[in-house]
């Protein structure tokens, strides 16, 4: 991996699933001691899991400069956000896409660490304005939007609130660079800049389907060859999730109006458990 800055030494990450686990990969490979907080002994287990089977994948691609097992033993795991390390530069949190649970999480980091610790949210949509109204210290406080899979996507969100001090601004922008990673800034503002275009465009796909226009393959053919995107909205609402999707449509809807309202069939889907890759059947079979 080539960085261009230094990466922090201690970071915390709350919430260990599919996003927050590859987080931790990623800032253990660059060199970060990592603890990752998650709730209960068996998900603290599969969390750790988690990151040992996605170093384990970069091994294979030789993706690593050092062996797997030599930076899985910078992560490590604790059972509550209290016992996050005080002196953590960093603290990264990616619990679920709900304001209400976000705020309690953060507002319980921010007590935990010191006052020069950076706090971050991975929220793909949420107003981070919003969540830093939890927080005493909201200049120390903002958006770090990852993409899945985090170890291997190219590109950090950072989300900036009024409230965001500079030296926040550039703390992060050094902690997504060390990564190999690239950035984008943007102001907040309802699902920021890649949520809002991403999700506009997986919609009306969806739309497309609803409607009869083409099967999923051919809409997704569409974009892929005729736009060279790396892939199409169907499949990758699959990737992300058609819940997490349904979700964001549903502030954007709220937040910006009708033409963020949700499908049909995406609720629909998701009502039957038709979740994506996660549930093994979306817009596609993941059997």
């Amino acid at each position: 991996m080539i960085t261009t800055a230094p990466a922090p030494a201690v970071v915390g990450v709350i919430g260990g699933g599919r996003m927050g686990a590859g987080i931790a990969q990623s800032y253990a490979t660059a060199g970060s001691t990592v603890t990752v907080v998650e709730n209960g002994a068996a998900a603290a287990a599969a969390a750790l899991d988690r990151v040992a089977t996605g170093l384990k994948r970069a091994a294979e691609r030789d993706l690593l400069t050092e062996p797997a097992e030599a930076v899985l033993a910078r992560v490590s795991t604790v059972e509550s956000v209290d016992a996050l390390p005080a002196e953590a530069d960093l603290v990264v949190e990616a619990v679920p896409e709900d304001s209400a649970l976000k705020a309690r999480v953060l507002a319980a980091a921010e007590r935990a660490v010191s006052t020069t610790t950076v706090l971050a949210s991975n929220t793909s949509s949420l107003s981070v304005t919003e969540l830093a109204a939890a927080l005493t210290r909201p200049g120390r406080f903002l958006g770090m939007h990852f993409f899945n899979p985090v170890p291997a996507s190219d590109l950090v969100e950072i989300v900036v609130a009024p409230g965001t001090d500079a030296a926040t601004v550039e703390a992060a922008l050094q902690w997504t660079r060390c990564l190999g990673k690239k950035d984008v800034v943007v102001k907040d503002s309802p699902g920021f800049a890649s949520s809002r275009l991403g999700v506009a465009l997986g919609l009306e796909a969806i739309r497309m389907v609803e409607e009869g226009v083409a099967e999923p393959e051919a809409i997704d053919n569409a974009m892929s060859l005729g736009y060279k995107h790396p892939m199409g909205p169907l499949r990758l609402t699959d990737l992300v999730g058609l819940d997490v999707r349904l979700a964001i449509a549903e502030h954007l809807h709220a937040t910006l109006g009708e033409r963020f309202a949700p499908p049909r069939l995406l609720r629909e889907k998701v009502a039957r458990g038709e979740l994506g890759r996660k549930s093994g059947q979306g817009f596609y079979s993941w059997q």
